[in-house]
């Protein structure tokens, strides 16, 4: 019999403690939250290589070659936004889209200064081509866009510029082509429309 019970006592396992379970999560709790840290500190030392001044946004870069199209925004790692919106139809055959820019950056953005007089250009045809003979869309209101441009832009506050429109012809390609200035560097981003 005494054979018998120490083989019983052998076949059965002791009971997991919760002590051991517990520790064992709060380890891979640990483990998960570094590699997680550790990969967003990556990122941020990466884009800190790169500079402030570049494009990051899923889809499209806004590149000349591969534009946005009217209703994107184009978003800089320092934190400014640049959104166009879609082109609408006046009686007059005038199209008018806005820019609007939206500065999460740490510190005020002067987007009018005489410095940086190219914040906002319009070209027409389809971004990346040469200028197309024969086609023509002119800039009704630049000196508009200018004046709004020209106060400082806050942290934290978002500022919207009126674009008006007048192309040769119904469904003319035009870009739109935003330079945000930047003390070292900032892309264009660049915005493909069709007015009509």
């Amino acid at each position: 019999m005494d054979t018998e019970e120490a083989t019983a006592a052998a076949e059965t396992s002791p009971v997991a403690s919760p002590r051991g379970f517990y520790g064992c999560a709060i380890a891979l709790i640990v483990l998960f939250t570094l590699i997680a840290l550790g990969a967003h500190a990556l990122t941020e030392f990466e884009k800190g290589l790169d500079g402030d001044g570049q494009l990051e946004q899923p889809g499209p870069s806004g590149s000349a070659s591969q534009p946005l199209g009217p209703g994107t925004t184009a978003w800089y790692e320092d934190g400014l936004w640049v959104t166009v919106s879609h082109p609408e139809r006046h009686d007059d055959g005038a199209y008018s889209a806005t820019v609007t820019f939206k500065n999460d950056t740490d510190e005020e953005l002067r987007l009018g200064d005489e410095a940086f007089s190219d914040t906002l250009d319009v070209e027409p045809g389809e971004s990346g081509e040469d200028y197309a003979s024969g086609e023509d869309v002119n800039w009704l209101n630049p000196d508009e866009a200018a004046a709004v441009l020209l106060p400082p832009l806050p942290e934290g506050e978002e500022r919207t510029v009126p674009v008006r429109l007048k192309p040769d012809r119904k469904g003319a390609p035009v870009t739109l082509e935003v330079n945000p200035p930047h003390p070292g560097y900032r892309e264009t981003a660049y915005f493909q429309l069709t007015l009509g």
